[in-house]
């Protein structure tokens, strides 16, 4: 059989494949990330008190301005992963060896592979996070929009999908937006996990030198190391795990309101009117007007749920230490967020051009949707509330249609239809786009610092 020859020996090409798999595609994500973890690397070890030093500091900078030229080349698609590299770590060590020679070859020193792509799906889930919050925001605010834009809209609240209360446009668009902000919430807690530094764990058993994890995660802008090495290799997979889990949470909202709007937009409905530039024709039946766009956002619900589902089962009963079972984590974890992400921005088109049907929506107010507030009228004249109950139930007929602007107006506790805090949302969502902008710039700062220019755009400070 033959074999190919790498950095790390001849390996049969059927099996070299096979391991391989996507690797090449997959870590094209993970370039950038890998040179500004081998750039906080090299820095490292160029501070390591051995006589001679591993670099000098002209040596140093010679490191990072090729990394900083690699990027620029990763940028403009001019960078390649080959089956011999097998993965992005190799490709990045061979273009600095093949530039600065017996430089590129002591790059790897005290470092794994394991804690190397570790520190990658760290660094590229931290900025895929702070984009798919700001797109969460985004959404918040045009659901928020149009509730405050809708408050006073009646809209016929349902349990069961039946008629069941008076509520409005205004509730059920701001529920939807609370729901986001509360997901953000559970983001968060994603991304504080994630923003632990792996690196200089090696192997997950340390090395017999000194090296300063506490100085890569300075300069990688992480919050805290992951103290313990071995866990630092452990934690692998399970972060994605935990991500996924948390972004669930989001495709969770986004399915129940692409749900909601199928049904209100159907005709027998009529109370929105979806933007004809994001819905589809059919191409035998010229009438149709299809929310192909929803009904994709529900499907992609339960996939993101399936690659939360999936990366945790590929942990169970997975023995202490590295494993190559790892590798399949990978792409659960970049799908997710390029999933839910995308769903994030196309709901948010479509939220920004709904519009509503004053007509129809009134007309789903029958007088049985208002039984709830006689009883609760009778009950204020004395009657014990089951005793009104059971009277409204009994004599049903007898309900008469009454004002819906007039029966939510009266609904003014905390929360209800006239009880709405729009100043709350404001801050909550003022909050979440600061904390945002703040990580982003801590992160810029950091690496604009490790680098010796101003990142993201690389240019010279």
């Amino acid at each position: 059989m033959a074999t190919r020859k790498t950095i790390v020996g001849n390996i049969n090409e059927e099996v070299l494949a096979f391991t391989v798999g996507k690797d090449p595609v997959l870590d094209m994500a993970l370039a950038e990330a890998d040179c500004l973890g081998s750039a906080a690397h090299a820095t490292m070890l160029a501070r390591l008190p051995l006589k001679p030093r591993l670099f000098t500091p002209q040596e140093l900078d010679r490191i990072l301005a090729e990394l900083v030229s690699i990027i620029r080349k990763i940028r403009a698609n001019r960078f390649e992963i080959t089956m011999d590299d097998q993965d992005v770590h190799l490709a990045v060590e061979r273009m600095l060896t093949a530039r600065l020679g017996a430089l590129g070859k002591r790059i790897h020193t005290t470092r794994s592979r394991n804690d190397q792509v570790a520190v990658d799906l760290r660094l590229y889930s931290k900025t895929q996070y702070l984009h798919t919050m700001n797109e969460a925001i985004a959404l918040a605010q045009t659901l928020l929009a149009f509730a405050r834009r809708h408050a006073k809209v009646p809209m016929v609240g349902r349990t069961h999908m039946q008629p069941a209360m008076p509520s409005s446009v205004g509730v059920w668009a701001s529920a939807y937006a609370e729901s986001l902000l509360d997901d953000l919430g559970v983001q968060l807690a994603a991304y504080e996990l994630n923003d632990r530094n792996p690196l200089g764990s090696a192997a997950g058993y340390g090395v017999p030198l000194p090296v300063d994890r506490l100085l890569t995660t300075r300069l990688l802008g992480f919050r805290a190391p992951i103290h313990n090495v071995m866990h630092a290799s452990n934690s692998r997979g399970k972060c994605e795990a935990v991500i996924l889990s948390a972004l669930s949470q989001i495709m969770l909202t986004l399915s129940r309101l692409a749900q909601d709007l199928i049904l209100f937009s159907m005709p027998e409905f009529g109370y929105f009117e979806l933007p004809a530039e994001y819905c589809t024709g059919s191409s035998i039946m010229p009438q149709k007007k299809n929310p192909d766009v929803l009904e994709l956002i529900r499907a992609k619900s339960s996939r993101v749920l399936g690659l939360a589902t999936t990366t945790a089962a590929m942990l169970n009963a997975m023995p202490g230490g590295y494993n190559r079972d790892l590798q399949e984590t990978k792409e659960p974890l970049m799908d997710g967020f390029q999933i839910t992400r995308a769903c994030l921005r196309i709901m948010n088109l479509l939220a920004a051009g709904l519009a509503i049907r004053p007509t129809a929506l009134r007309a789903g107010f029958t007088p049985p949707v208002f039984a709830t507030d006689r009883a609760l009228e009778l009950m204020a004249d004395g009657l014990p509330f089951r005793d009104a109950y059971q009277h409204v139930k009994a004599h049903l007929d007898e309900l008469q249609a009454i004002d819906p602007r007039a029966a939510i107006a009266r609904k003014t506790h905390l929360g209800a239809p006239a009880g709405l805090d729009w100043r709350m949302y404001s801050q909550r969502v003022a909050a979440a786009k600061q904390f945002v902008k703040k990580e982003q710039t801590r992160y810029d700062h950091a690496i604009s610092g490790l680098l010796g220019v101003r990142y993201p755009d690389l240019i010279k400070k």
